[in-house]
């Protein structure tokens, strides 16, 4: 039997008991070769390319002229003289030199061409753009003078397709593939990924980043981080451990010590709650960037509590609130705050769900959705783990383990959880685990790793901290 996430919603007076949907869970020179006459658009991610001859025109939809006014040294060349055509990927834009890098899909190497104020930019129906609309990871077609690398033309290639703002994504790093929506796409080697005009691996993408994806036919040939992710740490938090923090309206966690949550960049209202108290803080959060919220200043008030009468669907449904099992044929007495819950029932799908108790009483109805599956699983988030499994040193163990080898002498969270110090290791669990590096007057970087299920240890060494500017 499968499983999904539940949303529950009911007001209750001037309160109210929600729960709160969480998302599942979360990468040379090469030139075109001598052509003549028109050129070619290049497809399927390959340089158009055409039997070696004398200096043609430009290439088809394009109209010669600047895009802009900007003048330049042309080095005597004309409008539309080009050598070499070629399909290519867009990896830095130098407009203080008027230099453009591009990536050669066929070649696995990088090349740079100069522009000037003739050099023409068009988009794939042939329209002006101008120099400022070109990006890292945009895919083009490019005709340039290879013995001056002057670059003639660039269009944005026709043979190519974007998916723009995508937040709901599945990267599997082990299969290579990506799912936007339904369709499910290939991710090679040679995939360029760009974060604020600077290339990265796929084990820097986050499940919460808002991506831009371009590819040819069903190959995605470069990513781009539109919104990415930086840190939200606590300070003052000693009553609040084992309660709850919401930061927006997708994201919940239970306050662990010492714990670094990757949140998307962005402004939040954060609320925070504990047996009898809590609060709000309006926290900013920058894109790789430490963010410290103090929340001592938070009074704790005696405890208060709730009853709460469940209606289950089926009947024969039970429920676990914070992983103990009620029943349900009488009202259950639960303290203000959020609680967890799993429903669960031979022959449907099992709800995870997230309840907030702020009123006296109230009724709530969960009703479970019938299911084609054999298994039964209780939830659908990715496992996590908690520094009671990890190890600094070799002891006798079990079980097979996760090593962070490298960098050392930097703090480890593992799903948000402070495990120690590296060199590391922590219990292993197949699925999707961010792990975040932390040091003090150093940029935390935080990687996605996909852990496999064979029975073996395995092993990671990440690249040094960068110095805070």
């Amino acid at each position: 039997m499968g499983n999904r996430y539940g949303y529950i919603y009911k007001r209750i007076g001037m309160g109210f008991i929600a729960g709160i949907l969480l998302p599942a869970m979360l990468l040379t020179a090469g030139c075109g070769r001598k052509t003549s006459g028109q050129a070619a658009s290049g497809t399927n991610g390959n340089p158009a390319s055409a039997a070696s001859g004398a200096t043609g025109s430009a290439a088809s939809g394009t109209n010669g002229n600047p895009a802009d006014g900007t003048s330049g040294n042309t080095s005597g060349a004309q409008s539309g003289d080009y050598d070499s055509a070629d399909t290519a990927v867009v990896v830095k834009v130098n407009k203080g030199e008027n230099q453009i890098t591009f990536y050669n899909l066929t070649v696995d190497k990088n090349y740079t061409l100069t522009y000037d104020g003739i050099t023409s930019f068009t988009d794939k129906f042939g329209e002006a753009l101008s120099r400022d609309q070109i990006k890292e990871g945009d895919i083009v077609d490019v005709t340039f003078m290879k013995s001056t690398k002057r670059l003639n033309t660039l269009s944005l290639s026709a043979s190519s397709w974007n998916n723009k703002s995508v937040s709901r994504y599945s990267i599997d790093s082990r299969s290579h593939n990506v799912t936007i929506g339904n369709d499910v796409y290939k991710i090679t080697g040679q995939t360029k990924i760009f974060s604020e005009g600077e290339e990265v691996d796929l084990m820097d993408l986050n499940e919460v980043d808002v991506l831009d994806f371009y590819g040819i036919d069903t190959t995605v040939v470069s990513i781009v981080v539109e919104k990415g992710h930086g840190y939200l740490r606590l300070s003052g938090d000693e009553s609040f451990i084992g309660g709850w923090i919401e930061v927006g309206q997708n994201q919940i966690r239970q306050i662990t010590e010492d714990m670094l949550l990757v949140v998307p960049e962005g402004s939040y209202e954060v609320q925070f709650s504990t047996a009898g108290g809590g609060g709000t803080k309006n926290v900013n959060i920058v894109r790789n960037q430490e963010t410290l919220v103090d929340i001592s200043d938070f009074e704790i008030a005696e405890p208060q509590y709730g009853q709460v009468v469940f209606a289950m669907t089926p009947s024969t449904a039970t429920l676990y609130v914070d992983g103990n099992l009620v029943d349900t044929s009488l009202p259950v007495t639960l303290q203000y705050g959020i609680h967890q819950l799993l429903a669960k029932a031979d022959g449907y799908e099992s709800v995870v769900s997230y309840l907030k108790v702020a009123e006296a009483s109230a009724g709530i109805e969960i009703e479970l959705e019938s299911s084609d599956g054999d298994e039964d699983e209780e939830t659908g988030s990715n496992t996590t783990v908690s520094s009671g499994d990890s190890t600094g040193n070799n002891t006798t163990k079990n079980y097979y383990q996760v090593h962070i080898d490298a960098p050392k002498d930097v703090e480890v969270y593992v799903d948000g959880n402070y495990i120690g110090i590296a060199p590391i290791s922590f219990r292993k669990t197949e699925g999707v685990h961010v792990v975040t590096l932390r040091k003090t007057g150093y940029t935390p970087r935080s990687y996605t790793v996909q852990v496999d299920s064979e029975d073996k240890d395995v092993s990671y060494s990440f690249e040094e901290l960068e110095k805070a500017q």
